[in-house]
């Protein structure tokens, strides 16, 4: 029996908030990006006009760039300088987007009301305490909440046991190997049949000051080759937080372990989308 999903990475104050800028370039190339439709789901929802987004936790740009692309002014906060500098090099095309170094709750102070403030795979990282006044304090009225997350599940069920097995010997807390691919159904948020921990639907039902909620899951299939998925793993931070050795010793495990299957691995990736408005 899997327990339940994650849709955070620990969480405000744990240290593995900032262990990803160990890492950027790595994090830049292995980790899964998010659906186009997701983006035009958005966008509709959002219908900007003239205003700007805001993004938070914006890291090396996986969700910045899609948004960029499609004409969106974006201002992105980011809280390591380190990850920011791959994503001004990954939006330097971009004349619309400005970085800021900072995290989401000390922010300074600004008089601009946002079109939209989105959260890609960030949310959890921002104090619970605060992040729902922060985000209403920042959008003009009517303005667009949007959070998303792209967790990724092995498909094999085989092959997710003897990854499961490679965690836990060395001693992985909250690893990525923690749900199968087919307990994702269609409804997002939703992983064998229950609210997976950390998706932040029944916080925001409660809150008054958002409404028009929706939400969307997107499905796709990916395969990564060995060295793609093991840069994979070396950017979650889960691992990043181990000793090195063992890190090390658990890469090397799971690499033989793909290259005696084929050398490739075959994951389902979620993209899961709350939408909300201000009010």
């Amino acid at each position: 029996m899997t327990a339940p999903h994650r849709f955070q990475d620990a969480g405000h104050g744990s240290p593995r908030r900032t262990v990803f800028g160990e890492v950027a370039e790595v994090y830049d190339g292995a980790r899964p990006g998010y659906a186009d439709e997701l983006v035009t789901d958005v966008l509709e929802f959002a219908a900007l006009g003239s205003r700007r987004a805001l993004e938070v936790g914006a890291g090396t740009g996986k969700a910045t760039t899609l948004f960029a692309a499609r004409g969106v002014p974006v201002v992105c906060v980011e809280p390591d300088a380190r990850m920011a500098e791959v994503l001004r090099r990954n939006t330097a095309a971009y004349p619309g987007v400005r970085v800021e170094v900072a995290d989401f709750e000390h922010l300074g102070p600004t008089e601009e009301r946002f079109g939209l403030l989105y959260a890609a795979t960030s949310w959890h990282w921002v104090d619970p305490e605060r992040r729902w006044d922060l985000a209403h304090r920042v959008l003009a009225p009517g303005g667009a909440l949007a959070l998303f997350w792209n967790p990724v599940a092995v498909i094999d069920p085989g092959l997710f046991a003897e990854l499961r097995a490679i965690d836990r010997f060395h001693g992985v807390e909250e690893p990525s190997h923690d749900t199968l691919a087919d307990r994702y159904g269609e409804e997002a948020g939703i992983v064998d049949g229950k609210e997976g921990l950390g998706w932040p639907v029944a916080e925001i039902r409660g809150d008054g000051r958002f409404t028009d909620l929706r939400t969307v899951r997107y499905r796709q299939h990916l395969r990564y080759d060995t060295e793609r998925y093991l840069a994979f793993l070396a950017s979650v931070s889960a691992y990043r937080v181990l000793p090195a050795r063992s890190l090390g010793q658990l890469l090397d495990a799971t690499g033989r372990l793909l290259d005696s299957r084929g050398g490739t691995i075959d994951m389902l990736r979620v993209n899961d989308l709350l939408l909300a408005r201000a009010a």
